[in-house]
């Protein structure tokens, strides 16, 4: 078996999203591909933050975080880039001109800054734990660094963000827009460059729209079988739902469980 670069997805991929717990068998399956000597490692747009507890307790020695834009590897946080500035600050300053809500973090933490309490009153708190700093003078200039952005703008109104897809961004939540970094498959290329291997070793797993862009025709694409179907239809092997298996199933079926030549 020649040695694979393995890059899984948490959310949805990984784990059950109704209890947010890795998948038995999906643990049992990352714990057999490093025993068998491939190298395995998170891909997701979580910041690091957030994400390195759950690398941490599950097994995973390497991670891609925040985008793409975290590379974690062995031991040690080698990158943790914010978004492009004077693109993100043009769509803040856009959202604000328009009357919408905007909460911005300036670093990697739960902190989230905004000058009044207009996102709140328009969509209410976010749905994952954040600590709101409320400040009249607040001004991203005064950091220079924005690493994701929260925007209150319903879905039929984006439109009027005319800058929007100058920054990464998706809709997980329908109250608000997220942006944040988007770029999985160039996290990919540069652990990649860390740990010595060739895109044509790489196997990448994932469910969801975030996950369409790691799902390039140089790598081996597996799509959940409760993946999106937009995923599915780019994917080279459609395992079965991840709560069902689906990723221990996949390893067996293509034999990655056994040892690496040499």
């Amino acid at each position: 078996m020649q040695k694979k670069f393995f890059f899984f997805d948490i959310d949805g991929t990984l784990t059950d999203r109704y209890t947010g717990i890795i998948v038995p068998s999906a643990k049992e399956a990352v714990r057999r591909l490093k025993e068998a000597g491939h190298f395995v490692a998170i891909n997701t747009g979580r910041a690091f933050y957030k994400a390195d507890r759950f690398r941490s307790e599950n097994g995973f020695d390497h991670m891609v975080c925040n985008g793409g834009h975290g590379i974690f590897f062995d031991g040690e946080l080698r990158e943790n880039r914010p978004l492009d500035y004077k693109a993100a600050k043009a769509v803040y300053d856009q959202a604000i001109a328009l009357g919408y809500g905007v909460l911005v973090a300036v670093d990697d933490t739960k902190k989230v800054y905004s000058t009044d309490f207009r996102f709140y009153d328009q969509v209410g708190i976010r749905r994952e734990p954040t600590t709101y700093i409320i400040d009249d003078t607040f001004d991203p200039d005064d950091f220079g660094a924005i690493y994701k952005m929260y925007i209150a703008i319903p879905p039929e109104e984006e439109d009027r963000l005319t800058l929007k897809d100058t920054v990464g961004n998706m809709r997980f939540m329908p109250q608000y827009l997220m942006f944040q970094p988007d770029e999985k498959k160039g996290g990919i290329l540069r652990m990649l460059q860390y740990a010595g291997g060739t895109s044509e070793q790489v196997v990448v797993f994932g469910d969801d729209t975030n996950d369409l862009v790691m799902f390039d025709p140089a790598f081996y694409k597996v799509a959940m079988g409760n993946a999106c179907d937009e995923l599915k239809e780019k994917a080279d092997f459609i395992a079965d739902n991840n709560v069902d298996d689906g990723i221990y199933k996949a390893c067996e079926v293509h034999g990655w469980f056994d040892p690496v030549n040499g």
